[in-house]
């Protein structure tokens, strides 16, 4: 599979976003529509010219006089945290007298004491060693720049969201008044999915031009925003596509370019309430670790429960700020749900701040749907996805004109083809080794009316994104799925017929992971990432009233920017049904509970089982709601070990049981194999109500063992049922 991928602002609407510290963040996600090009994304990159800067002392989140208890949040109004935050605006106005005396060219922008202890520095001139000579300082580093990486709903019916939904009292209260801040490009609230008729009346934050009683918060974050004038709109699509899975209206009818969509789609938490915090205004496309940072602090501040980051970005070790301060407020009750990012295929391409031990990291794997041409042969029809390329504006009929390379394979149509060898035909062809813009245009040098491009690996048709060069094609262009490319490769020379009239498809390609889903482990420390996957590819949501000619506007998206969203909207579930656990009982719930043996590797099909690929599985939110054990840490990962050494470590695992009974749990682990084996103890638990014991999972790496990946299984058993699972990783170096 070419791996291309474009970077123009369309393709930001789904794939990356952009963020801060010192890395650069991709918005996970792509319209569908909005095309994958078959070429690798441009990384964002470091801001040299400003810096996040740690002062010594611990945040509010953490700091044992002010951290809330568990499953609480910081009492703002106390009289602890009033005297301690007194205490930390002193010590950075220190640092800024220091700044003043010695650096008098940088200045701090901003200020942050909840989730870390630090500022913003515009370094105007100044080193990043000058800046962070001051006694008050633990630690600085450069900003990143961070990219905005069902009929019943089939999005819904994947995770099992109605079943759990019927849990909680029904899909007319759920996640009803469960507050979920959304990081992103903004929400148009003039959208059905975030009309606020049948709401109570709300508190609104911030901008009251983009709030109601159903979008609650609208507020911007970029340090510009004064100079500039920005504000909360929505000018961006991807925003509010990520908003509307995670709580559009209940059964909002949908459109999209023209096709009628069979079912009604909501929300995973339809009734939850949304907050716009806007940290890429107007055509911002990447954002500072400070904007983020205000954003995310912004939000805990406002009340709100959980915080959806579909963005991600390059990561620079294990200890960059903005992960620090996703752990913290997880610690602090906030459940922050983050994309893994879209780097994939391949390991270690897990991004920040995905890469968090205690973000909700997400994967993405494929929804069975989408919106294409109609392409009808020998009375079969298939669906064909337009992208950046011509469509037929009038039903074409002409004969099919299979391009081979050798007798029973497809050609990719890389090196010129005969002239006038596909004259007045519709060419098929293969998706692979050169761009769609180079494949296309030879075609049409060749004479084609039209280009069917088969994909090469599993899974739907993806729309097609032009390369950038002169002289693009401009004959109708689409892309069909590999299967049907392979049914269309028997009946060379036979009519075929291109439709004009868009229609919605249905397929059976469900639960297969996406080819740019990032995976682990992490940098460095080599932690199992993402935690869990979520539906990700050909994902159905809401778009802005700008984006389409008759609103209210959907779209198709994909990208891992689209599966953070269903945990986040999962996470307003289990904290609607379960208000008393803490952010990381309802983290647990979702990861350890993920449904197992679903996911398919994205280029054979075959079943997925590296745990760095799918983390613990995939999400079900019905297993999450009805968790009664929750594990922390939610994987165990023993880093690198030498292959020569043999070395025996241990890691503790702590196990709660959420129930309102006494539970008798058998606990095991994967044996593993002849390099690096697994043992756990105890293996019997009686756990009371609430009740929390210490698992010691051992690893032990014979001298020269296999180099490579090692992963295993810690079961948690209940009358002989699986209650949690957590991944078990070794990697022998």
């Amino acid at each position: 599979m070419n791996c291309n991928v474009r970077t123009t602002r369309q393709m930001l609407n789904g794939l990356v976003i952009a963020a801060v510290a010192a890395f650069g963040l991709v918005m996970a996600g792509t319209p569908a529509a909005a095309p994958s090009n078959d070429a690798a994304s441009a990384q964002a990159t470091q801001d040299t010219s400003s810096a996040l800067v740690q002062l010594n002392g611990d945040p509010l989140s953490t700091y044992v006089r002010t951290k809330p208890a568990q499953g609480k949040k910081i009492d703002f109004n106390g009289n602890a945290v009033k005297s301690y935050r007194a205490q930390l605006s002193a010590l950075r106005n220190d640092y800024k007298a220091w700044l003043r005396a010695n650096v008098p060219q940088a200045k701090v922008t901003a200020e942050f004491d909840i989730s870390l202890n630090a500022v913003a520095v515009q370094l105007n001139g100044a080193t990043l060693q000058q800046v962070a000579a001051a006694p008050q300082v633990r630690r600085a580093e450069y900003q990143g720049l961070y990219r905005p990486i069902g009929i019943n709903d089939p999005d819904l019916g994947i995770i099992d969201a109605i079943q759990a939904w019927n849990a909680g009292g029904g899909p007319a209260n759920a996640g009803e008044g469960v507050k979920v801040a959304v990081v992103d490009t903004g929400i148009d609230i003039t959208h059905p999915c975030f009309s606020d008729a049948g709401y109570a009346a709300q508190a609104q934050l911030g901008d009251h031009q983009f709030t109601n009683n159903k979008v609650i918060a609208a507020k911007v974050f970029n340090n510009k925003t004064p100079s500039r004038h920005y504000t909360p709109a929505p000018l961006q699509d991807h925003g509010t596509h990520v908003a509307g899975t995670v709580g559009c209206n209940l059964d909002t009818p949908a459109t999209v370019q023209g096709a009628v969509i069979p079912y009604l789609i909501s929300g995973v938490a339809p009734r939850s309430l949304l907050g716009n915090y806007n940290v890429f205004p107007d055509d911002v496309l990447n954002a500072r670790s400070e904007d983020i940072l205000d954003a995310l602090e912004a939000a805990y501040a406002d009340g709100f429960d959980v915080a959806n980051m579909s963005l991600g970005g390059g990561s620079h070790g294990i200890q960059d700020l903005l992960t620090i301060a996703v752990d913290n407020l997880d610690q602090a009750n906030m459940v922050v749900a983050v994309a893994a990012g879209n780097s994939g295929p391949g390991l270690f391409t897990v991004e920040s701040p995905g890469a968090a031990a205690r973000a909700l990291t997400a994967g993405a794997s494929t929804v069975p749907h989408f919106v294409g041409a109609p392409v009808r042969n020998s009375g079969n029809t298939s669906g064909a996805a337009a992208g950046d390329f011509a469509t037929v504006t009038a039903n074409l009929t002409a004969p099919l004109a299979v391009v081979f390379s050798a007798p029973t394979v497809l050609s990719t149509a890389c090196s010129a083809l005969a002239a006038g060898r596909l004259a007045g035909k519709i060419a098929l062809i293969s998706r692979g080794t050169c761009t769609f813009s180079a494949k296309i245009r030879n075609a049409q040098a060749a004479g084609a009316a039209a280009v069917l491009v088969a994909n090469n690996v599993a899974g739907d048709p993806v729309a097609m994104a032009s390369d950038g060069t002169p002289n693009q094609p401009t004959v109708p262009a689409y892309m069909v799925a590999r299967e049907a490319g392979q049914v269309l490769k028997l009946v060379d020379g036979s009519s075929t017929t291109i439709g004009a009239t868009l229609a919605y498809f249905p397929t059976p390609n469900v639960d297969i992971m996406a080819g740019f889903s990032s995976q682990g482990p992490t940098d460095v420390d080599f932690r199992v990432k993402p935690d869990v996957v979520a539906p990700g590819v050909n994902v159905l949501s809401s778009i802005p009233a700008a984006f389409c000619a008759t609103p209210p506007c959907f779209a198709f998206f994909q990208g891992t920017s689209m599966a953070t969203p269903h945990l986040a909207g999962s996470a307003a579930i289990v904290r609607q049904q379960h208000p008393g656990w803490s952010a990381a009982e309802v983290r647990s719930a979702i990861v350890n509970t993920g449904e197992q043996g679903v996911l398919k590797n994205f280029s054979t099909a075959a079943p997925e089982t590296n745990v760095n690929v799918i983390g613990a599985g995939r999400e079900n939110l019905d297993f999450a709601v009805h968790a009664v054990a929750a594990l922390d840490p939610v994987s165990v990962s023993f880093g690198a070990v030498p292959s020569g050494g043999g070395q025996t470590k241990t890691f503790a695992v702590a196990l709660k049981n959420l129930s309102a009974g006494t539970l008798a749990l058998d606990v095991s682990v994967t044996p593993g194999d002849s390099s690096v084996t697994y043992a756990v103890s105890p293996g019997v638990v009686t756990l009371l109500p609430g009740a929390t014991t210490a698992l010691t999972v051992t690893m032990a790496a014979v001298k020269g063992a296999t180099p490579g990946h090692h992963q295993g299984k810690l079961d948690i058993m209940s009358a002989g049922t699986s209650v949690a699972h957590a991944a078990v990783y070794t990697l022998i170096k």
